[in-house]
Parts: C-alpha cells; sequence; structure tokens
C-alpha cells in the first residue's frame, strides 16, 4: 500500500514541478483554449491506458493498441460514411475493438503464446491489412449526424470527459470491490498460486484482453467524431504512450500492481510533456525520447528493487546475542 501511494505520489510531484516550470517559463501554457485543447487530445488516450492499465496488471502487454485504434477508427468512420445508421456506426468501433481483443488474448491465453509476440504480430498485421484494404485512402465524407458530438461541437470536451469520467471510476470500483477485480491482481501477482485458490487464469487473461480492445475501441469513436476525415495511420505509437503513462503511474510491468488514479496521473504527465515542450522552445521529436526514457526508467526501477531488497541485511530483534564460551 505505501509503495503503490508513493509511486502515485511521485507522478503526481512530477506533475506539479512540470507546472512550475511552464508557469515560470511559459505561462501561456494556461490559457483556457489550450488546457482545452490537451485534455481533448488525450481523452481517448485517458481511455486506451485504462484498458492498457488492466492487462499489464496481468502481468502481459499489449502493443498492438495502435492498430487496434486505427482499424476501428477506419471501420466505424467508413459504415457511417456508406450511409449505415450512426447507432450501427458508432457501436462497431467498440464492439470490433472487443473482438480483436479477444483474439490476441485467445493466442496468449489458450495457446499460451507471449503476449510481447502475440500483440507485436496483431500490430503489425492490423496495420499491414489496414493500409492494403483502404489503399492508402483516407476515409472521407463522414455525416454530419456521425459528428454531432465532435466537429465543431462545443459541448464535445464536456461530453467526452464524462464519457472518460464514468469509465474511470466505473473501472476503479470493479478493481477495489468485484471479486474479478481482485482475481486479475491474482493473476499478475503469481499465476500458480491463483490457479490454486480456483481462479481461471485462461479466462481472466481473455476477458483482459478483450475489454482493453473494447476501451480502444471506445476511444477511437471518442476521436473520430472530432474530425470531418480519418487517415489510416491514425493511432500511430499511440501504444509507446499508453504504456509510458501507465507504468510513470506505478504500474508493475511485470504484473501484480497498478491503479486507475496513477494512470491518470500518468497521462496527465505524459499529455502535458508534449505541449510543454512546444511552449519551452524545445522541439517536438523529443516527446517520444521523453517516452522512451520513462518506460526505460520504470522498468530499470522494477528491476533494480528487488535485487536492493535481496541484498539488504535482515536484523532480527528477537534472536539472541551469541554466547562467548568462557
Amino acid at each position: 500500500m505505501l509503495k503503490r501511494v508513493r509511486l502515485e505520489a511521485s507522478a503526481a510531484a512530477a506533475i506539479l514541478a512540470l507546472s512550475l516550470v511552464l508557469l515560470v517559463w511559459a505561462p501561456g501554457f494556461f490559457e483556457a483554449g489550450n488546457l482545452v485543447d490537451v485534455l481533448v487530445a488525450n481523452l481517448p488516450v485517458l481511455l486506451v491506458a485504462l484498458g492498457a492499465t488492466l492487462v499489464i496488471i496481468a502481468g502481459e502487454i499489449d502493443i498492438s493498441v495502435g492498430s487496434v485504434f486505427a482499424v476501428c477508427s477506419v471501420v466505424s468512420g467508413a459504415l457511417a460514411a456508406a450511409g449505415v445508421p450512426v447507432v450501427v456506426a458508432a457501436l462497431a468501433a467498440p464492439a470490433l475493438g472487443v473482438v480483436l481483443g479477444a483474439a490476441t488474448g485467445t493466442l496468449v491465453a489458450y495457446l499460451r503464446i507471449p503476449s510481447i509476440v502475440a500483440t507485436l504480430a496483431a500490430m503489425v498485421v492490423l496495420r499491414d491489412l489496414l493500409r492494403w484494404v483502404t489503399q492508402g485512402e483516407w476515409i472521407q465524407g463522414l455525416p454530419a449526424d456521425f459528428q454531432w458530438l465532435g466537429l465543431g461541437q462545443g459541448r464535445y470536451p464536456f461530453v467526452a470527459s464524462l464519457i472518460a469520467v464514468a469509465v474511470t471510476l466505473g473501472l476503479g470500483w470493479s478493481l477495489r470491490s468485484l471479486q474479478g477485480g481482485r482475481a486479475l491482481y491474482a493473476v499478475g501477482s503469481h499465476a500458480g498460486a491463483a490457479m490454486l485458490f480456483g481462479i481461471d487464469v485462461a479466462r481472466t487473461r481473455l476477458a483482459v484482453f478483450a475489454l482493453a480492445g473494447g476501451l480502444t475501441g471506445l476511444a477511437a469513436l471518442v476521436n473520430t467524431v472530432r474530425f470531418s476525415q480519418i487517415p489510416i495511420n491514425t493511432g500511430l505509437g499511440l501504444e509507446m504512450r499508453v504504456i509510458a503513462a501507465v507504468v510513470v503511474g506505478g504500474a508493475a510491468i511485470r504484473g501484480g500492481r497498478g491503479t486507475v488514479i496513477g494512470t491518470c496521473l500518468g497521462v496527465v504527465l505524459l499529455g502535458m510533456s508534449g505541449p510543454a515542450l512546444t511552449f519551452l522552445g524545445v522541439h517536438a521529436s523529443w516527446e517520444r525520447a521523453l517516452q522512451g526514457a520513462i518506460i526505460l526508467a520504470a522498468v530499470s526501477v522494477e528491476i533494480l528493487r528487488p535485487r536492493a531488497e535481496a541484498t539488504r541485511p535482515v536484523v532480527s530483534m528477537d534472536r539472541e546475542p551469541p554466547r562467548v564460551s568462557a
């Protein structure tokens, strides 16, 4: 408990430090219009990161979220442009996300393929398949009723924020209160021990990937309605961003630890970092380098901490002092 709070406090302290730097050297960052833009840009990232949190707590990794995000965006937009009822086109994004996530989860849970391998394959296959089907053409001609929530609508930040808050609160409550949430932590901490306690490890892993896929599809929908056209390269690099946010929020890359609050803090920190670099006059290309450095630092801490604890001398106050013979 103390370790979790300490990691979350570190993320909050980093946000505060960055805010103080911006207040001094780039106060324009805190103008209302810019803050709304940062919020709107990062709400889809938060939804994807929440799904990634579940996967990482379970001791797995998913680097296919960017490709799943792109496929869900393009399919939903293409259906809307083809005249399919708006409700059907909208629901297609999270539904397809669930299907794609479940397919990857099946490879991991039942075929025992390492998640890094399964999701790497999914990332490449889905991205190339999307490029082949669309021939590189963007989805255009989205109907106005499909964009009632986003394009040019002043209510979009409020409605999208409401969706993100509802999902965040729901997941946070589920992880703390439901048996499935506790099972998730158990599987991530020690799958063998979880099986001894009667937890279906394979089914838990499958459910986690399916739910994460659904959240990625929902994020794709929330993002898609903001624009009049959909590029096929949407979501490129999203996987690094969400993994960095989850890890910097205190989740253990080996599984068994992670919180919704920590992920929110990680998304805020990473979401601020990119625009902050621009306001501070640093080239935007450094944002990816910063994300990579955050992942490397967090993983290094996870590896080094157990070694430090293992080499720490243990002093017991219950043992009697050695006797010295006369």
